[in-house]
């Protein structure tokens, strides 16, 4: 049986729209992956902060290691952490706090900024924080991210015997004894699997996951180059301990699981 042409029109017609519906959806999943922003190929992998809080001598001491294992960075101060969005924090694999003041580190920062980074390393950022950057990444009250449930840290013991800044050995999962640098920092109880312990046998470095991201904390210095050890003893060349910074980086940035405890 033949169709009427009125039917062949509102035929054509219902296509019409079936296909500009097409279109329309197809582009709001267009935009919605644009969203994401995705990552620039000259995006460093490291994103280093180097802000308000932060002790310049360990900025400068991460940067150098960063360089010796050919890691690329950007640094970032506390103004331009507080501009970026959480998308744009996740274009780098992983953010760096070292060490300094925790109070200002956190202070200088916005609570919409901790919101973002916190969000960033739930949805697959990594984090490396060393000393004051590991009290930062607790519930610290002075604006910290909470990536522990809650656990807040206290100082290593002997900062309570007047002690601020002493050669501590640590020991890993695996047997091995490092004398690190230690300045006013934490001991890591309560959160995550525990990589090396202080001599009174608290955790020195902690690691574990964070939503989809991945964190290593630790309450020492072992980027710390030989010029920082004057007036102090250490067994362990500065070299090695430089070597145990570095592996902690990779494993921070690759999301590799250490031997622990």
């Amino acid at each position: 049986m033949a169709i009427k042409p009125t039917r062949i029109v509102l035929t054509a017609l219902c296509l019409m729209i079936a296909v500009t519906m097409i279109a329309v959806t197809s582009l709001t999943a267009c935009r919605a992956r644009q969203d994401e922003s995705p990552t620039p190929a000259n995006t460093p992998p490291v994103l280093l902060f180097s802000g308000t809080g932060t002790s310049a001598g360990d900025v400068a001491a991460v940067e150098r290691l960063l360089t010796t294992i050919n890691l690329g960075y950007s640094t970032v101060n506390s103004q331009q952490l507080n501009a970026m969005s959480e998308s744009r924090i996740r274009q780098h694999r992983l953010l760096i706090v070292p060490g300094g003041n925790f109070e200002q580190i956190g202070n200088s920062l916005t609570s919409g900024t901790t919101a973002n980074i916190h969000n960033a390393i739930n949805n697959g950022l990594n984090y490396l924080g060393i000393c004051a950057g590991a009290f930062f990444a607790g519930n610290s009250p002075y604006n910290g991210l909470n990536l522990t449930s809650g656990v807040r840290f206290g100082f290593y013991a002997d900062e309570s015997k007047g002690v601020r800044k002493a050669a501590v050995a640590i020991t890993d999962a695996e047997g091995q004894t490092l004398d690190q640098y230690w300045e006013d920092g934490p001991q890591l109880t309560g959160w995550g699997a525990v990589l090396a312990k202080y001599p009174d046998g608290t955790p020195a470095t902690v690691e574990g996951p964070f939503g989809r991201g991945w964190v290593v904390l630790t309450g020492v210095h072992s980027e710390a180059p030989a010029s920082w050890r004057g007036g102090m003893e250490f067994r362990t060349p500065a070299n090695t301990d430089n070597a145990y910074a570095a592996t902690l980086i990779r494993a921070a940035l690759n999301r590799e699981s250490l031997p622990h405890y």
